[in-house]
């Protein structure tokens, strides 16, 4: 099963708890979700009309850890640690998985020291050891480490849940991407037709070359009978003069 199919099954799961469940039972379901270990999108379980009624509640510290874990990152946490619950192993290692993902999003070029700074990681060997096991692993990047220039080189991240606001600028930038692959395809267009023009002229000009070659070797062929016819009869006349 790959990782696309196995998110969307367990969303599906934990929506359906989650539109059961009301109040503090769905504290449970949001532990749960954000501590598992092959979960990385929450979006659909925070749009649960149940999930969404926490706010305002005593139990709405629980939808901030819910979108924080949609939307956020590790050092998001420890600035807001004190009013949120003390996270769970599995939660601390989720959220420092999503941090990878977020830093992926804008740079491909990772290096070591803003990788220790936003996973809270002290050494070298526990950052390359955190990337290998805990992402690479898991599937969720593919990438490259360079000890040499103390760096990661992201080659594929999975996408996070879109934060607020983030869906106007990605649709811009897929139209933007759409108008200029419409203007690279009448460019690619243009110039096929430009070849196939181009090809029928070469075609018609080296047909017009050959048929010229054609006419120029029969003119030889003809020139050489009549030559040869020539020289025939002169000598015909010189043997006739001799005889006489």
């Amino acid at each position: 099963m790959d990782i696309e199919q196995k998110q969307a099954e367990l969303i599906e799961d934990f929506v359906k708890q989650a539109e059961n469940l009301r109040g503090g039972s769905l504290t449970n379901v949001i532990v749960q979700a954000t501590s598992h270990s092959s979960l990385f999108a929450f979006s659909e379980i925070l749009s649960v009309p149940n999930v969404a009624e926490l706010q305002g509640t005593e139990y709405s510290i629980f939808l901030d850890v819910l979108r924080l874990f949609a939307h956020g990152t590790w050092f998001d946490y420890k600035s807001n640690a004190g009013r949120l619950p003390t996270l769970v192993p599995e939660q601390v290692r989720k959220l420092k998985q999503l941090t990878v993902l977020t830093l992926a999003e804008t740079n491909k070029i990772l290096p070591y020291e803003q990788l220790m700074q936003e996973l809270d990681v002290t050494n070298v060997r526990e950052l390359e050891d955190f990337l290998i096991n805990e992402c690479m692993y898991a599937g969720i990047v593919r990438g490259k480490l360079d000890q040499l220039r103390r760096c990661f080189e992201v080659q594929f991240a999975a996408g996070r849940d879109l934060r607020p606001g983030q869906l106007a600028g990605m649709i811009q930038t897929l139209a933007s991407w759409l108008s200029t692959s419409d203007n690279l395809l009448m460019s690619i267009q243009e110039k096929i037709k430009w070849a196939d023009t181009t090809g029928e002229i070469q075609k018609k000009h080296r047909k017009e070359i050959e048929e010229k070659v054609e006419e120029v070797k029969k003119s030889l062929k003809k020139y050489n009978v009549s030559r040869q016819t020539w020289n025939y009869e002169g000598m015909m006349r010189s043997t006739l003069n001799l005889e006489e």
